[in-house]
């Protein structure tokens, strides 16, 4: 009866980066990049910010920031079609709310990895690697995500971001 109960797979792997990682201070980091990234809210306005700030690239700000919520409209596109719920088994706890029950691919993961993408053009920094990790691993130590939903979500992200980019005149 206990090896029933015992997670496989992606489960397992989910399973155990919560064990690994679920600590208050790791797990009130993951509720804020929830809360930043939820809808991609976050990443919008601070496209909006780079507007406001840099006049001279208003336009690639705006283009970036609108590529941002694409990113994120596409990912909410693919999941309607795939319909993959959310992971739920006793190995893993669920530590915030979401808009839906679907999962696949991680819109958060998309619209984060479009708008470092994006804004790594813009500020001539390498943000992917800074942004992207975090993001990603928070979905799971919030348990709202099997690793493929966000390793998918990246791609798309990675996608929609480098095509928007060749609109940038930067």
């Amino acid at each position: 009866m206990l090896e029933k109960s015992r997670p496989s797979g992606e489960l397992a792997v989910l399973a155990g980066v919560q064990r690994a990682l679920n600590r208050r201070p790791v797990v009130r980091a993951a509720r804020a990049l929830s809360h930043f990234g939820e809808h991609s809210g976050g990443w919008v306005a601070l496209g909006l910010v780079g507007a406001t700030v840099d006049r001279r690239r208003r336009v690639d700000w705006l283009t970036a920031a609108a590529g941002t919520f694409g990113a994120h409209v596409a990912s909410i596109a693919v999941k309607r079609v795939v319909r993959r719920t959310r992971p739920e088994h006793p190995a893993v706890e669920v530590l915030v709310g979401t808009p839906s029950r679907l999962s696949f691919p991680s819109a958060h993961a998309t619209s984060t990895t479009a708008a470092a993408v994006l804004y790594s053009s813009l500020t001539g920094r390498a943000l992917v690697p800074v942004l992207v990790p975090p993001m990603l691993a928070s979905r799971m130590v919030l348990g709202v995500h099997y690793p493929t939903d966000v390793l998918a979500g990246a791609a798309l992200g990675g996608l929609v971001g480098g095509l928007v980019r060749r609109k940038l005149k930067t």
